[in-house]
Parts: structure tokens; sequence; C-alpha cells
């Protein structure tokens, strides 16, 4: 499959330009008269220099939160839509979205919505964010949208922060632990070894154990990497698999003390993403089916999705939420209260205020809980290989005394 870019004119006189993945030029422009398009131009791209890139490795967070605030700023000023857009390429840092915002000013001049354009960069511009333009550009309030925006992925952001700093110090004592036993079994462990062989004493249970892993370790040490290596490879591809995923994400909640943090992360972000939605007037089964595909968790995805069903036949949105092990009390008693009164958003946003100031809590504590589990964890690994070492000496000094 290759990617070939495309000048063309609708019916309507409209030009237009793009991308399309086809098995050739034949096949390219055959695709594109289907979709009622005059072609003019069509050329084999380098998909490599051309390869789509996307949002989360290519523009940082901060880099796009700063775009909506400028751009909710410029049009409070009463600039028109094209030169905000304009002036936001020229000052962008990032070149991914200078040039992502030059075609949107392009494709606005055609006529084109501003939703609609950034529908087709959707690995740039996240699936809410059109939504919420959408919403915007119906309801005429443009500015506040892409304010309130701001403010929800600057709260992403700031708990996915929250999530890498809690996760940053097991990570790193983990790795530092790991070779610091390679290194004691490859080069220490080994010099004792061949003195306790020297000596002929029987070794006590816990130095043979850690001399036959220093054995494999020395001998075998390509066969560990390998397995690693391997044993990543099916994590990886069974986690494509929307079963064994789902189980993942089961797991990841079972953990004791992570996945309490996980799962009020999950609401606060469920709740933040539907509260925003439905202020903003979009559709309730439209904004549950984005919240399902926002929230990151096959759990709450599959029950959201139940959810949209349920709202459909004219039941409660809380209906699939009540039995459920993950959803507590206080978020379905608030939905049901918001349907009740007709004000379901301020319901969600204040549970969303909610669960946001529970993760900052819960982020501090368990930093202060992994901190000394992590220590005791290195502790007892290097204490266990210093062990095997120093039992069979002290038995050796007792026999020559």
């Amino acid at each position: 499959m290759a990617v070939f870019a495309y000048k063309a004119k609708t019916r309507d006189g409209k030009l237009m330009k793009g991308k399309i993945d086809s098995i050739s030029k034949k096949d390219a422009l055959s695709k594109l008269r289907n979709m009622d398009l005059v072609v003019f131009e069509v050329g084999k791209l380098n998909t490599i220099l051309n390869k789509d890139i996307s949002f989360r490795s290519s523009l940082k967070s901060k880099d796009f939160i700063v775009f909506l605030r400028q751009f909710a700023s410029l049009m409070n000023a009463g600039i028109l839509l094209v030169d905000a857009l304009d002036l936001l390429s020229v000052q962008s840092t990032s070149l991914v979205l200078k040039e992502a915002l030059q075609e949107l000013a392009e494709e606005i001049r055609e006529g084109v919505a501003l939703s609609e354009a950034m529908a087709k960069k959707p690995k740039l511009f996240p699936n809410l964010l059109i939504h919420m333009i959408h919403s915007a550009e119906v309801s005429g309030r443009l500015e506040e949208v892409l304010e309130q925006m701001a403010d929800y992925y600057e709260k992403q952001h700031r708990t996915k922060q929250k999530i890498t700093t809690a996760m940053t110090y097991p990570i790193v004592v983990g790795v530092l632990a790991f070779f610091i036993t390679t290194f004691l079994l490859v080069f220490i462990v080994p010099i004792f070894g061949d003195m306790f062989a020297s000596m002929g004493s029987e070794l006590p249970m816990i130095t043979q154990v850690v001399l036959m892993m220093s054995g494999l370790f020395q001998r075998y040490w390509w066969v560990v990497v390998l397995l690693v290596g391997v044993l990543v490879a099916i994590i990886i591809q069974l986690g494509k698999k929307d079963q064994v995923a789902y189980v993942f994400d089961v797991l990841q909640l079972k953990i004791p003390i992570l996945g309490t943090f996980l799962q009020k992360t999950l609401l606060a972000r469920m709740t933040q993403t539907l509260s925003s939605l439905i202020s903003s007037s979009v559709p309730i089964l439209q904004a549950i089916e984005v919240t399902s595909q926002v929230v990151g968790n096959r759990v709450v995805e599959n029950v959201l999705l139940q959810a949209q069903k349920d709202v459909e036949n004219g039941e409660s949105l809380a209906k699939p939420m009540v039995d459920h092990w993950f959803f507590p009390p206080l978020i379905i008693q608030m939905i049901q209260v918001g349907e009740t009164s007709g004000e379901l958003d301020d319901m969600l946003e204040k549970v969303s205020e909610i669960y946001d100031q529970e993760v900052q809590e819960a982020s501090d504590k368990l930093q202060v809980l992994i901190e000394p589990i992590m220590i005791i964890f290195l502790s007892v690994v290097v204490g266990v290989i210093v062990l095997s070492i120093v039992v069979p000496m002290f038995s050796m000094f007792e026999t020559f005394s």
C-alpha cells in the first residue's frame, strides 16, 4: 500500500487536495473518481517522509494546550477564524502543528468547516475536540468551547503527570534491582563460588540456588534476554485482541492500591468528558459514544456502550452501572439526580471535581507507599545474594578456628 497526493475539484467547483492510500496510481484515480471528484493531479509520496504523525508522539500536550488557549484568546478578541489560524501557524514552535494549521486555514478559505477540516487529521486533533468544535459551530460559541477544551486537556495532562510520577520510582528501582542482581550474579558470585568449590565443604541451600542462578546467567544470558523479548512481544500482540485487552484492563483495576488509584483516574476522566460534551449541547447518545472512546479502559467502555443502548431505549444512564463493581454509589446517585433534575452536566462536573481531587490525594499517598515498598524489595534482592555468600563464609571461619 502506497500514499498518493492528489489535487481535485468537486462537482460544486470546490478545490480539494489531500492524501489517499492505494496500491497503485490507477487504483488511486479510480477511488477518487468514485468519490465524485474531478482529478487534476495524482502523485506517489515517500511513505516514510509523509507518514501521518500521531498526536501523542509528535505534538506535546503542553503545545496542544497552549494552542487552544491562544486560539480562544484570538477568537475572543474578534479576529477572523482564518486570520487566527494564520497567526497561530506563524508563532507555533511545533512543525507538525504549524503545517496542520496552514492546511486548516487553506481549507476554511475554500469553505470547509473547522470541525470538518480537523476531522481529516484524526491523529493530530482528538475526536473529542472535533465534536466539541462542531457543537460550537452550531451554537456560535467557539471561543467558550476552546477555553473549556484547554481546561479539560490541562486537567488530563496534570493527571497523566501524576500517574507518570507515581510509576517512575518503582520502574527505576526495578530496573536498578535487575542490573545490580545481574552484576552480582555474573561478576561477584562466581569469585566466591570458585573459592567455596576449592574448600570442598557442603554449601547451604540458599548458596547452592544462587550459584546455580549465577551459572545460568553466565552461560545462557542470551536465552534470558531472548525470553524477556519474546514475553514482551507476546504481551503486546495479545493486548491487541479485544478479549485479552479487556482482561488486562480488569487486572490493572484489581491491583491493590494502584487499582484504586486507576479507578479514580478513570472516573474523573469519564465524568469530566461526558459533562463537557453534554454542556456543549452534544446529543446524549453521541456524547456517551465519544466518552467511551476517550476513557481508555475497556471495562468502562463496555458499560458506557451498554448505557448508550439503555438511554436509546428510554432507560437511565446509570442503569448498567448500578450492579457493576467498578462504579461507586456516589457517581450512580449523582447521575440519577442529574437526570431527574435535568442538570446532568452540572452533576457530572461536580463528580469530576470530587474525583479529580481524590486523584491528587491518592497520587501523593501512592508515592509515599511505593517508596518504602521498593526499598524493601531492593534490600531483599540484594540481601539474599549477600546472605548466600556470608553464611558459608561464617561456616568456613568456624571450621578454621
